[in-house]
């Protein structure tokens, strides 16, 4: 198989990307899998999605990075914090660090992704506390990714592809 979309979906954020990764690559030797249900496909080349939780991911999507080996990989993720791309490189650093150098890198691509509706009442809970700054921030970050991944998202998540294909 040419190519193999593997994710972990937390909200369905991830799962949507996916999606639109997969429609994106050409020709018929693809196919895409959740990580739980992924049964011993393999690809030279895999899209690796996750979704981020406090600046990394899963253990299972670091083990399964960890145990690929010479393949073309590249990464997708949603995050929470939709806007901030330097927080995007700090994920992408935490996670591609457990891709074996044998492997060929291929980037990363991030957008953001509704956070599940607790986060936002833990947030709350912590302003009736102490309201501070930082707590509006985090509860605007929340209302922000309310309205993510949107067609911009996936319009640049399909040129992430594009652009991967022509090196």
């Amino acid at each position: 198989m040419d190519y193999l979309v593997v994710y972990t979906s937390n909200t369905g954020n991830t799962q949507k990307v996916a999606m639109k990764i997969f429609k994106t690559l050409p020709g018929k030797s693809k196919d895409i899998v959740s990580l739980e249900e992924l049964h011993g496909e393999e690809a030279d080349t895999y899209f690796v999605g996750f979704w981020n939780n406090r600046g990394t991911c899963k253990t299972e999507v670091l083990d399964f990075l960890s145990d690929l080996h010479g393949k073309r990989v590249a990464l997708f993720g949603t995050c929470g914090l939709s806007g901030n791309k330097e927080y995007f490189k700090q994920v992408e650093k935490q996670v591609a660090v457990f891709l074996p150098d044998d492997n060929e890198y291929l980037g990363c691509f991030m957008c953001g992704g509704k956070m599940a509706p607790q986060i936002l009442e833990k947030y709350r809970q912590m302003q009736a506390i102490h309201d501070t700054p930082q707590i509006r921030a985090m509860i605007s970050a929340y209302e922000d990714g309310m309205l993510h991944p949107n067609e911009q998202d996936f319009k640049d998540a399909e040129e992430f592809v594009k652009s991967l294909l022509k090196e």
